[in-house]
């Protein structure tokens, strides 16, 4: 084969990859948009039509109604380039959802109490579900896996928040700069970090090569970053800001430039760190969120731009990996309403009582816990984890699926029912 051939062969591969690539974009910006608008009709969040049209363009649904034409638009070309464009959608969103939050509310001693307090329910109680499920029903549910580690990681599943869909439902809702919202936010961000450490934890022990001095150094190298980023980055960042043009409609292209490289620089940090890419984004977004103008401009220059775009390729690619008709039996399906059931009681109503201890009257204490009882599409990077390595089984990522899918799509009902006795609209933005 001449060099001539060769060149004209990889031209037309590129070629043929960018035109799989943008049929995949034209699908899935235009079935997102349907599924917004489903849900809003239904008193959904939009998020949620989002999240669920994503996991019904994968083989859960268009896979099993027209398998020809799925392979043809999600199979015929390598699925990197929407793994990379989800990823930099999903950074942009954390940053985004950093910067939409008031945290001066922390500074209320009895702010800081109530976040450490339910963030400690919020982990310890749903833990202890989750392990207890996992390792009694392993040989039942998971034969192929150690019993240790699917009960460590079924109890992590359980244990985790997610923090982009969460931080856009509450977006939507306008409750960022609430107290409420605020607490939700801060607990939800402790509660993913300790997830992700636990995760690690997991893995390394499922691959038996855990070193409590590997551990160590994660969390030695995670306290040096956030105090790099908080002494160091956040001046620079501000200066910046105050000697650029930054108004409530745009940047000056030299700063937007400057804040994307910042952003993509911290998520590869905290890449290389073991806490995952996206916080790196949302570490960022807290640096400037006290910058109103900052707040607005990227809101209207760049937000509206991650939410129609990237978010929806998130899903979608997330949905590609999940096969929710797994589940054949009525016995399987018990035991998926008793995961459901024992996830729901653990993250709800441990956040709920310590809400509780904190002095929140109940109708708080109910909207923190349904808000922290939000796992979405975090709940399935983490599945597909451990179905990658082998401590669940098709069954049990199945299950837990469908708990994140549940525990997504009841939370905004439940909003909508209890946030006015807290004193705040349920207005949703369109």
């Amino acid at each position: 084969m001449t060099g001539a051939t060769l060149t004209r062969s990889a031209v037309h591969q590129n070629e043929a990859l960018l035109f799989f690539t943008l049929l995949q974009l034209v699908v899935i910006v235009i079935m997102a948009r349907v599924g917004g608008e489903i849900a809003t009709r239904v008193s959904q969040s939009r998020a949620v039509g989002e999240i669920v049209i994503g996991i019904l363009l994968g083989p859960s649904l268009f896979g099993l109604l027209a398998p020809d034409m799925f392979q043809y638009v999600f199979k015929s070309s390598s699925p990197q380039p929407m793994f990379i464009l989800s990823q930099i959608g999903l950074v942009l969103l954390m940053f985004q959802i950093g910067l939409e939050f008031d945290f001066s509310h922390l500074t209320a001693k009895d702010n800081r109490k109530a976040v450490l307090r339910i963030a400690a329910a919020g982990i310890v109680l749903p833990f202890a579900l989750g392990f207890a499920f996992g390792y009694y029903t392993a040989p039942l549910l998971s034969p192929q896996a150690n019993r240790l580690a699917s009960g460590l990681f079924v109890a992590t599943a359980f244990s985790i928040t997610a923090l982009p869909i969460l931080g856009r439902i509450m977006m939507e809702f306008n409750m960022t700069r609430t107290r409420l919202g605020v607490i939700c936010i801060s607990v939800a961000a402790i509660t993913d970090v300790v997830g992700w450490l636990l995760l690690a934890v997991v893995t390394a022990v499922s691959l038996s090569d855990f070193s409590l001095a590997g551990f160590a150094r994660t969390l030695g190298l995670l306290a040096g970053y956030i105090a790099v980023s908080w002494l160091l980055v956040r001046p620079v960042l501000h200066r910046a800001v105050k000697h650029s043009v930054v108004t409530e409609h745009r940047f000056s292209d030299n700063l937007l430039g400057l804040l994307i490289a910042t952003i993509f620089l911290s998520s590869m940090a905290t890449y290389k760190i073991g806490i995952f890419a996206i916080f790196g984004g949302f570490m960022m977004g807290v640096l400037l969120h006290d910058r109103h103008e900052v707040v607005s401009a990227w809101r209207n220059k760049v937000g509206e731009f991650v939410s129609v775009f990237f978010l929806p390729i998130f899903f979608t690619y997330t949905g590609l990996r999940t096969n929710v008709g797994a589940l054949d039996s009525a016995a399987l399906w018990g035991w998926c309403a008793l995961l459901i059931t024992l996830a729901t009681i653990g993250k709800l109503g441990g956040c709920y009582l310590a809400a509780r201890w904190s002095g929140m009257n109940r109708q708080e204490s109910k909207i923190i816990g349904i808000m922290m009882n939000t796992r979405a599409l975090m709940e399935l990077i983490i599945i597909n984890v451990g179905f990658d390595i082998g401590v669940i089984s098709q069954n049990v990522f199945t299950m837990l699926v469908l708990m994140a899918i549940f525990s997504t799509v009841i939370t905004t009902p439940a909003l909508r029912l209890w946030l006015p006795g807290a004193g705040v609209s349920v207005k949703m933005w369109r």
